[in-house]
């Protein structure tokens, strides 16, 4: 049996999730999507949203957040719903996961690996991302769970834009920018959405986007300025005044680049990326990278996910191309310098 792709869909209390879902479900795509939904609460109002126009399957799971108290739950429903699916009692295509609006999408996606049975199963294709133009900025500056449900995306969709003025909406688009370059981002009304913006996204295949995402790398020194200074510098009003710029508040989830033109050593890289995972590990929310590294003439592709990190070949430099590592770390307060003075030790010669 093939893997069964699965989506993580999160986004702060009000965002969309749900409308997104329903759109998705009601589609005429031919696809059977099993729902995995968690809310707080024993009555679920969604729920009626959800099956009325649909034949999918909706797995309940009302006694907690999916991702920490009832963390063995989503383990044994997917467990549960693949072994069905192998015995030809459900039937299938995919899963979506819909996150509760308080929680941490890591240990969700960490099950997919962690667990050997879930692995062997299932591939995770993606997180989505959704947040609410109207009440982001709040949201953001207040709670820790909405700033790491967008470090942990692979697309971000912008809801209810038609409330906000186009500034507000640009000032928020460049604040996410700052916080996860790698992923996309879409306002949208949901009646608009395309399914191949939500499915097959291969966020987390390591050989599916060797670029990253080209827009990122581009260097972009005004933002960078204005960042740099908001790290470093107690007068973020000040430099709000000065600038007349919105990136004035200091997110605690950033996100920077290690780019170099020469070569990494294998082991060196090994050691430094294990330390500093075993460190900083829960504060590292994905890092992802396309490699030059010595001892191979094919590109290295690595990523991660707090703790666990892996690498896998890509296809091999093509002749005139220039033979560049980059990497992308997001995170919760990262030490950026040591880990750019770490990763520049692990170059060859």
């Amino acid at each position: 049996m093939s893997l069964i792709p699965a989506t993580i869909l999160t986004g702060f209390l009000g965002s969309g999730k749900t409308t997104l879902l329903k759109r998705v479900l009601s589609e005429a795509h031919g696809q059977k999507i099993a729902v995995i939904e968690n809310e707080f609460g024993e009555e679920n109002i969604d729920n009626d949203i959800l099956v009325s126009d649909s034949k999918e399957q909706i797995i309940q799971m009302n006694n907690g957040c999916i991702c920490c108290t009832i963390r063995e739950d989503l383990r044994s429903t997917l467990t549960d719903l693949a072994e069905k699916k192998r015995k030809g009692e459900l039937d299938f295509d995919r899963v979506v996961i819909e996150t509760t609006g308080l929680a941490d999408p890591g240990p969700v996606a960490q099950t997919f690996f962690m667990d050997d049975q879930i692995a062997e199963s299932y591939l995770l294709d993606s997180i989505l991302t959704l947040v609410d133009a109207k009440h982001a900025a709040q949201q953001l500056n207040d709670r820790q769970e909405a700033r790491r449900q967008v470090g942990f995306a692979d697309q971000i969709f912008i809801s209810k834009t038609d409330l906000v003025a186009q500034e507000a909406t640009d000032a928020l688009m460049h604040r996410l920018k700052h916080m996860n370059p790698r992923a996309p981002q879409k306002a949208v009304h949901f009646g608009e959405v395309s399914l191949a913006q939500v499915f097959d996204l291969r966020g987390f295949n390591l050989n599916a986007k060797l670029d990253i995402d080209p827009d990122f790398l581009k260097e972009d020194d005004h933002a960078h300025h204005d960042h740099v200074h908001g790290e470093h510098c107690n007068h973020a009003a000040h430099a709000d005044e000065n600038h007349g710029h919105h990136h004035h508040h200091d997110d605690d989830v950033k996100s920077f680049v290690f780019r170099t033109n020469r070569m990494l050593d294998p082991a060196k890289l090994e050691d430094f990326l294990g330390a500093i995972v075993n460190i900083y590990g829960p504060r590292m929310l994905r890092y992802k990278g396309v490699l030059n590294m010595k001892g191979t003439d094919r590109k290295v592709i690595f990523q991660g996910v707090h703790q666990l990190m892996g690498s896998d070949l890509g296809p091999a430099w093509v002749k005139g191309e220039p033979r560049n590592s980059k990497m992308v770390f997001i995170g919760i307060d990262l030490p950026k310098d040591i880990l750019l003075q770490g990763l520049a030790q692990c170059q060859v010669g």
